[in-house]
């Protein structure tokens, strides 16, 4: 399998966390922040953690081969 495939999964929770994180950061309730506003930001570190996990697993096996 290339490099390019195997980055993929990497790249795609990585550009939903920041879509996520930058649409909270601009919401202007920011300083009230409601439910809503809590669940988004969880979900937004959940895909940074999912992309970091990815990007773990990626460089652990680039480098054991």
């Amino acid at each position: 399998m290339s490099d390019r495939r195997k980055i993929v999964p990497f790249v795609v929770p990585l550009l939903f966390g920041i879509m996520s994180f930058s649409n909270i950061i601009s919401n202007p309730r920011l300083a009230t922040l409601h439910g809503s506003d809590v669940v988004q930001l969880m979900a937004s570190g959940m895909c940074f953690g999912v992309a970091i996990a990815m990007l773990a697993v990626f460089l652990r096996d680039r480098r054991a081969s």
